[in-house]
């Protein structure tokens, strides 16, 4: 049952001590008023001069946080009351007022409460009381708020020096990936200018040089797509997604033989087109395959499976490698995220290869889940909309 107050009960605690004929006075030069549920009463950062003492129903107070985030700060309901700074200071409102239900409401507005203390000096005693309270608890809301700015300065700060951590190993990792194919390759141009090879020599260090420009080429490809996805939106089209990932099994069958890993498709028949760009969704099929072979133990298997359901087509890479560090789980599909090292092993690479997979699965709008576990492999997940 809804709580219903009377003026001269809520007048006095608004006003402590003030006489029953100052009560009337008050009474006289104020107005009762109503307004329905979900009605903005008081705007914060308006300049409004009216106080509001509350006879029945519920409202809530809030505050806009660092212009994003709307806090509640408090309920009211009968018996409360709200918006005396109004009568005596020219400010805006601190905070937003809003009925929760229907409200009835007792308003004094400025000109009233003027009235007033020309016949009631005790009451303008009373309001500053209630107003030096009514500051120390405006002032702890000031500090817990500067606490929350400094907390989220603080936040900030740490992503940025994280982010320049990663920018710094990022362009350390290119001038790696970048300087040992161009100096393999810089090296036979100066042997082959100088006549110093001939017969199946010259043609292994011409096939050498071609492998390290392959490289070089393909680096800054991919450095320039992950910078350029965001920009340009592909007009997609039906994709044979068996033929993509064909496509990239043929071009890693040389690199899994060098590293005795065997790559087998499944289930790859009567597989649906799928809606995307063939050429950006082979790039992140690539990135998936890459690392599959390259956390493969020698003489391990990277299966590729197809599966359709609904309207959906998934594709999973499962490898039986190294898995992943649940500690760097979180952060695999960042920018620049990579490891460099397991046990003996070293592991080249710039960190974008996930990144990139990521991208233009979103783009697709399809998703990319993973599950690993560490030292028993891997499997990365993609799946698409069906062209219909």
């Amino acid at each position: 049952m809804t709580t219903i107050r009377t003026p001269a009960r809520i007048i006095p605690r608004a006003f402590p001590g003030i006489k029953p004929d100052e009560v009337q006075e008050i009474i006289m030069n104020s107005r009762i008023k109503s307004y329905p549920a979900e009605t903005i009463i008081c705007h914060e950062d308006a300049f409004e001069q009216t106080f509001y003492m509350i006879l029945e129903g519920d409202l809530e107070v809030t505050k806009n946080i660092n212009n994003s985030e709307q806090r509640l700060l408090k309920t009211l309901t009968a018996g409360d009351f709200f918006g005396e700074m109004a009568l005596i200071h020219n400010a805006s409102r601190a905070a937003t007022v809003k009925s929760l239900t229907s409200v009835i409401v007792l308003e004094l507005d400025k000109e009233g409460f003027n009235r007033v203390l020309k016949h009631s000096p005790s009451v303008a005693m009373a309001m500053v009381g209630e107003i030096s309270k009514r500051l120390r608890q405006n002032d702890q809301l000031a500090i817990e708020d500067l606490r929350m700015r400094a907390s989220e300065l603080a936040d900030a700060y740490q992503q940025l020096a994280e982010q320049e951590l990663a920018r710094q190993e990022f362009l350390s990792n290119i001038a790696h990936e970048l300087r040992t194919p161009l100096m393999v390759a810089s090296g036979y141009l100066h042997a082959l200018k100088k006549g110093m090879l001939s017969g199946e020599q010259l043609q292994n260090t011409v096939d050498t040089i071609s492998r390290s420009v392959d490289q070089i080429v393909t680096l800054t490809n991919d450095i320039l797509f992950l910078q350029e996805i965001e920009l340009v939106i592909p007009e997609f089209q039906p994709v044979n997604i068996v033929e993509v990932v064909q496509n990239v099994v043929n071009k890693y069958t040389g690199k899994a033989g060098e590293r005795q890993v065997k790559i087998k498709l499944k289930d790859e028949r009567n597989v649906p087109n799928v809606q995307g760009d063939s050429q950006s969704l082979e790039r992140a099929v690539t990135a998936l395959v890459d690392n599959a072979v390259k956390f493969s133990a020698p003489g391990g298997v990277v299966e590729i499976r197809f599966a359709s359901f609904e309207n959906k087509v998934s594709v999973a890479v499962e490898d039986h490698g190294i898995g992943i560090d649940p500690k760097i789980r979180p952060r695999i599909f960042d920018r620049f995220v990579h490891l460099e090292r397991s046990g003996d092993d070293l592991y080249g690479g710039l960190g974008i290869g996930l990144a990139i997979t990521r991208q233009v699965i979103q783009q697709h709008k399809g998703s990319l889940d993973v599950e690993s576990q560490l030292g028993r492999g891997s499997k990365f997940t993609i799946t698409l909309l069906k062209w219909l």
